[in-house]
């Protein structure tokens, strides 16, 4: 399943929103990823006729287990390239960014094979 990178950007925001508060609405997205309501309001649209979150009618937010999917490797690609270029030296801060834009470019099987590499170069030591 191909998905957009900002879809990919929306639903991981509320992966992590929801795993914090408990509950998400469209304002929590917007302040979260200092976009305006309005994108925001369209991209929760976009995401609803895709079938990766539903909306309730006092406006919280939940991730469909196709996008809780979606979401999950995501966060999975974020955090562990994140921590893996923290290790090699890079700063924190870098290291986030960077992640953030590698998680949505790598392929499933580069990232495997990385996962793959990092985990017998740690049982080797």
């Amino acid at each position: 399943m191909k998905t957009h990178e900002s879809a990919e950007m929306y639903l991981e925001t509320i992966l992590v929103l929801l795993e914090k508060k408990g509950n998400v609405r469209s304002i929590d997205i917007a302040n979260e990823m200092n976009f305006s309501k309005p994108s925001v309001s369209i991209a929760m649209k976009n995401l609803r006729s895709s079938e990766c979150i539903e909306v309730s009618p006092d406006g919280l937010i939940t991730l469909t287990d196709k996008g809780r999917a979606i979401a999950g490797k995501i966060y999975e690609r974020h955090t562990y390239i994140s921590r893996w270029l923290t290790s090699l030296g890079v700063s924190p801060a870098t290291a986030e960014d960077d992640a953030c834009r590698i998680e949505h470019v790598i392929s499933d099987e580069t990232f495997e094979a990385l996962k793959a590499h990092v985990t017998s170069g740690k049982n080797a030591k």
